[in-house]
């Protein structure tokens, strides 16, 4: 994993903190491990809304329960006025 830092211009130490997940590695750092390792398409399918289930069914949460459609109006008969 030496090479991967070095290739990614960071310190074993902070290769390290990715490792074990920590929160405070800036995203950018993530990224480029990512493209050292040949995995940047993992940072795209990230981002992408279908892989967020739990966005997803909150949005759904907030569909209409029912949709109703208007009834069409009925035409007037030319003896009823206006």
């Amino acid at each position: 994993m030496a090479v991967a830092a070095e290739r990614a211009s960071i310190s074993r130490v902070t290769l390290n903190k990715i490792e074990k997940g920590d929160p405070g590695v800036a995203l950018g750092i993530y990224a480029t491990v990512l493209f050292v390792l040949g995995m940047v398409d993992w940072l795209s399918d990230l981002a992408d809304v279908k892989h967020d289930t739990t966005g997803l069914q909150l949005e759904e949460e907030l569909l209409p329960q029912r949709i109703r459609t208007p009834r069409p109006r009925k035409a007037k008969k030319p003896d009823e006025g206006s």
